[in-house]
Parts: C-alpha cells; structure tokens; sequence
C-alpha cells in the first residue's frame, strides 16, 4: 500500500491521470521467451565514448548542454 502511495504523489500522475492505471500490482506478463544478462562477479560495465570528437566539436556540445541545463 506505501507503494501506491509514493506513485500517487508524484506530479506526473496528477498531471497525466488518463495515462496511468488506478491499480499497478500486476507483475509483468510472462514471455516467451525469458532473457538475462550474466554478469560476472567482480566486473563493472564498460564505459567509454562512442567515438571521438575533435576540440572544437566537443566544446560546442559543452556549450549546447550548458544552455540546455539552464
């Protein structure tokens, strides 16, 4: 019940009442099929850039992010 509760007073929900269900118990469906994603013990994600940007491109992103965050 403190779950239906901590949904209910997020902003979205009364903003957008048509868009969410009144009861959200439900578990998923079940699929047909069943997919997982092994992680090996003591490893962390891979984290590097996509690709590389020269100077220039980069500091126009920086630049772009920044107004964007305002």
């Amino acid at each position: 019940m403190e779950e239906k509760s901590e949904v209910d007073a997020l902003p979205v929900v009364y903003e957008f009442p048509d868009l969410f269900p009144d009861d959200i118990s439900d578990l998923p469906p079940k699929r047909e099929v069943e997919f997982a994603v092994d992680v090996l013990p003591c490893t962390s994600p891979i984290s590097m850039a996509s690709y590389r940007m020269s100077a220039a491109e980069l500091e126009k992103l920086k630049e772009q992010l920044e107004e964007l965050l305002e």
